[in-house]
Parts: C-alpha cells; structure tokens; sequence
C-alpha cells in the first residue's frame, strides 16, 4: 500500500487520482496540494482524501505519504520534482518532463543523486492497444520497424497556462507532440538513438504566441522514421491515432474517435469524453476513459516496479530523451533544416541489421507476388553481378 502526495487538482490531477484509487484499492491519496485553499479544500472532500494543504513544501514533506505524483503546469515541475528528490519521496511526474531538456535534465540528476524512484507518467504509452501493440512488435510480428506515426489533435488544452509560451515551454508540440515522440520511440525501440529532427509548425487559428500546429520526423540510428502531428486546431473532439510500418506487416490503431463506440442524442448527453465539443447529435463516447488513456496500465506498472525495486517502463531519463527531441524541434522550426539531437545517450551503439535474404545460392529475394492468373512471380537480385529480374513460377 503506497500513501500518495498528489501535486495539483486540475483535469490531470482527478485523472490520477480516480486511477490510483480506484486501480489496486488499497493505494491512497494522503495529501494534496493546490495553489487555492478552495481548489484544495473541494478536491479532497470530494475524493476522501484527509488533508489538504496550499504550500507545496508541506504536502510534499509530509511524513505519512511515500510517494510524490507531480500533477502540476510545466513551469512548476523542476522545482517540485528537486523538492520531492531532497525530501527523500520517490516521485511520479506528468508529461513533459521539463519545459526544456536542459531542466529535464536536471530533474533526471535530482532524483539519480537521491536514489529515489522516479517514473514518467507518458500515459499514452500504456492504452491497452499501445501495450499489446508495443509487445507484438518487440516479438518480432511486423520485423523491423521502418515508420511509425502518432498523431494527437484537439480543440485545444483547458487551462489558460498552456497557452503561455513561457509557463508552458512551447505550444502544441510540447503538450501534446511529447505524447507522439515517446509513443512512437516504443514503436521503433527505445534503445535505438535519435539522431536528427526536421520540424515544421505555425500559429493556424489562435492569437497566441506559441505553435498550435505542428508536423515533425524524428531520424533514429537505424533510419527508422518517427512521425508527429499535433494540433490544437482540430475540431470534433480528440483524434489520437498510431500507424506503424515493419518489413513483415502493419499496425493501426484508433484510440479514441471512431473505436466503435456510438451513439445519437438529441437531449443533450452532459460529459462525454475528454475534448468532446459537441453533447447533442452523433455522439463517441469513450467506455473507460481511465483505462482508454493509459492511466490505470501507467500506475499498475508504476507501483508494480516500486514494490520489486526495479526501474518501470518509463522513466525521468525517458522525459528527458523527449524533451532533447523537442529542443531540436523548435530549433528545426527556426533554421527550416535537420537538425542534431543533442542529449546524453545511455545505450550502446546501434548495429547495423542485414536486410538481404536468400532466394538461392545465387540470388537475393527482393519480393513475391501472386499474379491474377495464379502465376507466382519472384523479383531477384543477382548476387555476383547486382542485376535484378524476375522468376515466374506456375500456379
């Protein structure tokens, strides 16, 4: 049983909360914090949780609570994550780690300096289509992985923190392209390295200083291709979608609109999902947000790893790869080229795959095919001489 210090009452905050509580039954919220006494006062009233408190420093040093669960804006976070570090507490933070690499970084150094347990609470990564994808994969079902995708898109976030440039760390890309990043790091293997970063983004819709759109391709070691899109400029809810392409086979998904879930109202439905716009007319709800998002597998692996004493899926060095990732994003923005990923790499090199296999002693397979009149027909590559053709098999 862990007894929880939760930083923050935001959407955010209940999403954990609910998740924790209700997940292994015997995990609690102790304590939490928010910068207003009324924010503080009816979050824990309405989740049972016995104290209450707006100074940070006192939540998160409470002698009760094992556990800090950073649910706070990103301008907040290195100081509460160095607070709970010093404090001795192991500590959960909220996506993105830091507003910069540069803080997540030294966010990574506070908690590796106290040997505390750290965990990166990427939730998307833990949706039960991410996990068994992820996991086929790691099998061997699609080969190697060439392409992945992930796209996040909505009408824009609920707080007006994220829409300042500066409290925030940036705009689309860092509210929701961290998702995207980190996502399809699992797809194409997490010890593989970022190399390179080609980003483009605008300011399509709203008078802000910050992109609401943005497009990237992250380059890995092994030439593997990272996609991102992010966008507070779609309407009809939150699209959030993953493409992954192997040499042995293909992966979709479609977390959240569109999953088979519909329904027609016109009296009105109240709350309906997450960034849903509309309450009346053809309608998507979503059966378990909790689980749909990725909250209750995150947790499940977080407190799992805590108790055997070993690292959980995603950790602050997790964060901090992301955020070196956007770094170069917004810097590839500017200068319109690739640009470098600069970060501490904690894996070894990657080595080089072969990617030929054998039609015969003398030939490379390029690619089989059955033809309409039920012919087969075999593309080749001459081994000695390099010269391609093709062998036509009968039916």
């Amino acid at each position: 049983m862990h007894k929880v210090t939760m930083l923050g009452t935001g959407l955010i905050g209940m999403f954990y909360t609910e998740s924790i509580q209700g997940g292994r039954l015997s995990d609690v919220v102790q304590v939490v914090f928010s910068r207003t006494e009324k924010s503080a006062k009816a979050f824990a009233e309405k989740y049972g949780i016995s104290k209450w408190t707006t100074d940070m420093k006192e939540a998160i040093e409470d002698p009760d609570t094992d556990l800090v669960v950073v649910g706070l804006p990103n301008y907040q976070h290195r100081d509460a994550i160095v607070m709970a570090a010093e404090a001795g507490k192991a500590v959960m933070s909220t996506k993105p780690l830091a507003r910069t690499a540069a803080e997540a970084k030294e966010c990574l150094d506070a908690v590796e300096k106290a040997g505390v347990f750290h965990g990166y609470l990427e939730d998307l990564v833990y949706n039960p289509k991410a996990l068994k994808s992820i996991a086929s994969i790691q099998s061997g079902a699609i080969g190697k992985v060439l392409w992945a995708r992930s796209r996040e898109a909505h009408p824009g976030p609920h707080s007006d923190w994220f829409w300042n440039k500066e409290l925030a760390g940036g705009g689309a890309i860092v509210d929701m392209g961290c998702h995207c990043i980190e996502v399809t790091r699992n797809y194409i293997g997490k010890d593989i390295r970022p190399v390179e970063v080609m980003c483009w983004a605008d300011t399509t819709v709203h008078p802000i200083d910050a992109e609401d759109f943005a497009i990237g391709l992250v380059r890995y070691e092994n030439n593997a291709i990272g996609q991102f899109e992010c966008g507070w400029n779609f309407r009809g809810g939150m699209d959030l979608r993953d493409e992954v392409s192997g040499t042995e086979g293909t992966i979709w998904l479609n977390h959240w609109l569109r999953t088979g879930f519909e329904m027609f109202s016109s009296g009105g439905q109240g709350y309906v999902a997450e960034k849903a716009e509309a309450e009346t007319g053809w309608l998507f709800p979503v059966g378990d947000e909790h689980s749909a998002l990725g909250y209750v597998g995150m947790f499940d692996d977080m407190f799992k790893s805590m108790e055997a004493g070993e690292e959980p899926s995603e950790t602050f060095y997790d964060g901090y790869v992301v955020n070196a990732i956007m770094d170069a994003c917004y810097r590839s923005i500017e200068s319109k080229k690739w640009e470098p990923i600069e970060l501490e790499w904690r894996y070894g090199e990657y080595k080089e795959e072969e990617l030929a296999r054998d039609y015969d002693a003398d030939h490379f397979l390029i690619k089989t095919e059955r033809m309409p009149d039920g012919r087969k027909k075999v593309i080749v590559k001459n081994k000695k001489t390099g010269k391609i053709s093709q062998i036509v098999e009968e039916g």
